[in-house]
C-alpha cells in the first residue's frame, strides 16, 4: 500500500473524522504512536492501516483493496 492509497483509504472510512484518525489517535498496535506518525517513521502504511482497522473495528470486508483507484480504461 501506498501512502496515497492510505490516505484515500482513510479518507473513504472515516470521512470528516480522517484527520483526527490519523493524527490523534494513538495506536498500540504500533508502538503507541499515531498513525501518521508510524508511517512517518517509516512503518509501512499497510501495517498501519490494518491496525486503524482493527482499533476501530472497521469490518473485514472493508480492510483490504481499499485505497486503490479503479484501473484506467483505454
Amino acid at each position: 500500500m501506498r501512502r496515497s492509497e492510505f490516505n484515500r483509504a482513510v479518507a473513504e472510512e472515516f470521512g470528516a473524522r480522517a484527520n483526527a484518525v490519523v493524527n490523534d489517535l494513538v495506536l498500540s498496535k504500533i508502538g503507541g504512536r499515531s498513525a501518521a506518525d508510524a508511517i512517518d517513521a517509516g512503518l509501512d502504511p499497510r501495517e498501519v492501516w490494518l491496525a486503524l482497522c482493527e482499533e476501530l473495528d472497521v469490518p473485514a470486508d472493508r480492510r483490504y483493496g481499499v485505497g486503490r483507484l479503479e484501473p484506467r480504461r483505454r
